[in-house]
């Protein structure tokens, strides 16, 4: 599909967001992934959404880089049989295994102002696992770990190499090359098992 124009990327993000609808964001070129959500915020650089797994259930929440979407789609036959896999998760009770709506109703000022900034300085504060994309790699690769140290212009982050789990690894981001963060999800739970169980992190 043809690569969507800025405002026609936000104002589709937005009309999702209002209509609380499940919306395809393609952020990676020539990938058949993307990501399937409900939009809960904007900002002037990052949109902020619950994720969808192929599973019809709630898996943790993303902030995209507005600049790195290539478009967005609505009312696919993949968000069709994912609304309806939404349906029997919520009817067996595994829609939200990770208390990702319980989390956003607690804590609202989490979906304004600076999405960024919000999202890495929740997961610093808290020492919790987080899934960073950066241009450089354009989703060949992303880094797992926990944020040593934040600040404006960078983190700092220690990751581990599921291909060599010798050693923990560093990667310093500027921010400004952050793509994607996924946190409070699957994956997130995924890297503190492995921090714990292999490198002895709590």
């Amino acid at each position: 599909m043809t690569k969507m124009k800025l405002n026609e990327i936000r104002a589709q993000l937005a009309i999702a967001r209002q209509q609380g609808t499940l919306i395809e964001v393609h952020n990676i070129p020539n990938d058949d992934y993307f990501n399937v959500g409900f939009v809960l915020a904007i900002d002037p650089l990052f949109c902020l959404l619950i994720s969808i797994d192929w599973d019809g259930k709630i898996n943790g929440l993303i902030a995209i880089r507005l600049s790195s979407i290539d478009y967005v789609a609505k009312r696919t036959d993949y968000l069709m049989t994912i609304s309806e896999k939404t349906k029997v998760a919520h009817q067996y009770h595994y829609f939200d295994i990770w208390q990702v709506q319980k989390f956003i109703d607690d804590y609202p000022d989490y979906t304004k102002g600076d999405l960024l900034s919000n999202v890495l300085s929740d997961s610093f504060t808290n020492y919790l696992p987080v899934v960073i994309g950066t241009a450089k790699y354009k989703g060949a690769d992303d880094f797992e770990g926990v944020i040593a140290s934040l600040d404006r212009v960078k983190l700092t982050l220690h990751y581990f190499n599921e291909h060599d789990l010798s050693s923990m690894w560093t990667y310093d981001v500027l921010l400004a090359q952050v793509d994607y963060v996924r946190v409070r999800g699957t994956q997130a739970a995924t890297t503190r098992q492995v921090l714990h169980d292999i490198f002895g992190q709590q």
